[in-house]
This record gives structure tokens, C-alpha cells and sequence, in this order.
């Protein structure tokens, strides 16, 4: 049965990565991958190359809050390291106290998605998703439009850590450069070191508890269907990983309606927020949003895109049950029997993916000087 397990979860690993595999140049060799087992190379767009330089100043930059327009928050607010970089919160709250329509993602194995927010086709890459955090406005999150030279001007005295991130640029202290070392760290944050690691790629069979291993079988079985959507080692949606030869494929993107509402009887979504139909204005994409990775879920809570799902018990439970079902609904989230002890087998499984050394790490910390 183990067997089975690693194979399946092998298997899926492979249809993954086969339908989103990057085949861009590998990133700049001053800069090693430190990949845990299992784990590929990510994608590393060719504008913007890997160096050690470049991830120390965008570790600064993500932990400083010179980079809000009112001086108070960071990139780090809201992504805490502790909670897989999220916030803990139902909901968002950006630098102005605003509160937001979707919760805070998880920047676990972030490097590998192919697109990024809930539910946003268009943003394919970490530094066209920075955008949105920077100038959004309706809310506000850090509150930079139209104070663009202001914020570059904070960091005039950091003249130096910029010249070495981008040698060669006579000015190298600009928004642009700022976007780029962010996404540069954050390509940095991967996560490989869970039980359910140990257990898969080092061989270590005291890794995971019987009820973990009871409910990853679940978890991977036909009855469930978990796998489906949550797939690949990052057990997420689509993953982008790097590759050396032939041409670069588009990557497809997924989205889902799980049945979370049914605001009319028909199955929409509240309009504060009705997913990716807001983007396409295509009647099919009501209540889509993206997979996210399980990586660390345990420590993310609450769930759902707006943090209305406590619990991990209560997410299985509103899988189990199928949510409401309408037209829009999935025909992947159909409903499953699930018995009490087959349910806690689940949340015990979701919580070997827990990764304390991730969370801990170090290298992903706030630095201890400038």
C-alpha cells in the first residue's frame, strides 16, 4: 500500500510539471539552489536571474515598511514567516486599516505558480503580482500610487546594497529594481522538509504517524479526490518548474468553484467577490479560484479565499458534504461519504505536510541589521 502511495503521489507529481513546465534558460549560476529532495528548480524568468546579491537586498526590502506609503507595513505584515507567510486573518487588512475581500495566500513554494492571487489569469509572474500589493487602491494594501518617487527616495542610503544586486546600472535604485529583488527572495522560500517528505523521498518510516498514512490514502483514492486539484509535490494547481531544452508550452491554468455560496438560489457568489467571473465576465468562471498548495496548511487557517472556513475538520467536512451545488459548481467537488475517523485520518495527513524547519528557516527571517 505505501508503495501505491509514493507512486500515486510520483504520478501526479508528473502530470503536473508535464502540462507547466518552463523551458526558459536556467537562472544565473552565481546563485546555487539549495533543493530539498523531491523538490525541482523553479521557473526564473530571463529578465530577471537569480543572484545571491539580489536575494539579500530583497530580503531587506520584504521586512521593510519604508516600502508602504504611510511607513507602516511591509511585505512581512502580511506575510508572517511563522504562519507559512500568511496573517492568520479571515480577511486582509492593508496599511490604511482597510479591510480586504480575500484573505492573505500562503508564499510557501511560491516560486512555482503559475499564476498568482485567487483569481487572476493575468498575473503570471512574481514581479507582475507585486503591482497589485504596491498600486491597488480599492483597497489600498501599501498605498504607493502616486507617491512612486517618494518611496524610491527612502532608500537613496541604500545605494550600496542595490549597486551590488544590479552591478553595472548607474542608477540602480528604482522601483523596478526594488519589484525585482522581492521577487527574487520570494523565489527563495521553498518548502521541502514536511513528515510527509521525510516519509516520501528520505525514506524515513517513522516520519508520519498510521492515521497520516491512513488518510493520505484517502486523500490520493478515487472516493475523495483531493488530488485532483491539489496535485504535484507542491500539491497545488498547475506548477511551473525550470527545464533546459524545448520550446516553452503555455501553461494551462485551472480555477475552481467549490459550491462555498448560493447567494440567489442559483448558485452565485456574493458580489463583493464572485472570483474569476470579476476578471473574465464569463458566466462559466462564477465562484473559480485557484488551488492553492497544502503545503503548511495546518498553520493557515482560516481558509477559503475569504477565511471563512475555520478549521482544517471543517474544510474536509465542506468537501465531504459537497458545498451547495448549482451549474457552476465543479463536477470535481461532488461530495464523498466520510466518517468521523476517516475525516480526522484527513486532517492528520494535511497536517504532515507541516514543515517547521520552512517556518523557522533563518534565511526567510527579518534581518538582524542593515
Amino acid at each position: 500500500m505505501t508503495r501505491l502511495l509514493v507512486v500515486a503521489f510520483a504520478c501526479a507529481l508528473s502530470a503536473s510539471c508535464t502540462s507547466a513546465v518552463d523551458t526558459s534558460p536556467p537562472a544565473a549560476a552565481t546563485f546555487e539552489w539549495q533543493l530539498p529532495r523531491g523538490i525541482p528548480p523553479p521557473r526564473v524568468p530571463p529578465h530577471n536571474p537569480m543572484t545571491a546579491a539580489k536575494v539579500d537586498l530583497g530580503r531587506r526590502l520584504f521586512y521593510d515598511t519604508r516600502l508602504s506609503g504611510n511607513g507602516t507595513f511591509a511585505c512581512a505584515t502580511c506575510h508572517q514567516q511563522a504562519l507559512a507567510f500568511t496573517d492568520g486573518r479571515p480577511r486582509a487588512i492593508g496599511s490604511t486599516n482597510q479591510l480586504h475581500a480575500r484573505s492573505t495566500m500562503s508564499l510557501t513554494n511560491v516560486a512555482y505558480n503559475a499564476s498568482f492571487g485567487w483569481a487572476d489569469p493575468s498575473l503570471t509572474t512574481l514581479e507582475q503580482q507585486m503591482a497589485v500589493p504596491m498600486f491597488n487602491e480599492h483597497p489600498i494594501e501599501l498605498g504607493l500610487k502616486g507617491r512612486e518617487q517618494e518611496i524610491v527616495s527612502r532608500f537613496a542610503k541604500d545605494g550600496r546594497l542595490f549597486e551590488r544586486a544590479f552591478p553595472g546600472d548607474p542608477a540602480p535604485v528604482t522601483l523596478e529594481h526594488i519589484v525585482r529583488a522581492i521577487a527574487a527572495f520570494e523565489r527563495t522560500l521553498i518548502s521541502g522538509d514536511s513528515p510527509l517528505d521525510r516519509y516520501l523521498y528520505r525514506d524515513d518510516k517513522s516520519a508520519i504517524s498510521p492515521a497520516s498514512l491512513r488518510g493520505m490514502t484517502l486523500f490520493f483514492s478515487k472516493r475523495l479526490r483531493c488530488a485532483e486539484c491539489h496535485e504535484s509535490f507542491n500539491l497545488s494547481g498547475p506548477v511551473a518548474v525550470a527545464s533546459e531544452t524545448g520550446p516553452s508550452p503555455a501553461i494551462p491554468l485551472v480555477f475552481h468553484n467549490t459550491g462555498l455560496y448560493d447567494v440567489d438560489g442559483k448558485g452565485a457568489y456574493p458580489s463583493s467577490d464572485r472570483g474569476l467571473i470579476d476578471r473574465t465576465n464569463l458566466p462559466a468562471d462564477m465562484g473559480r479560484f485557484r488551488a492553492p498548495t497544502l503545503r503548511n496548511v495546518a498553520v493557515t487557517a482560516p481558509y477559503m479565499h475569504d477565511g471563512t472556513i475555520p478549521t482544517l475538520d471543517a474544510a474536509v467536512a465542506h468537501y465531504a458534504a459537497g458545498g451547495h451545488s448549482s451549474w457552476y459548481r465543479s463536477d470535481r467537488v461532488r461530495g464523498f461519504p466520510l466518517s468521523v475517523t476517516e475525516r480526522a485520518d484527513v486532517v492528520a495527513f494535511l497536517e504532515s505536510l507541516t514543515d517547521r524547519s520552512f517556518l523557522s528557516n533563518p534565511a526567510f527571517a527579518a534581518p538582524t541589521g542593515r
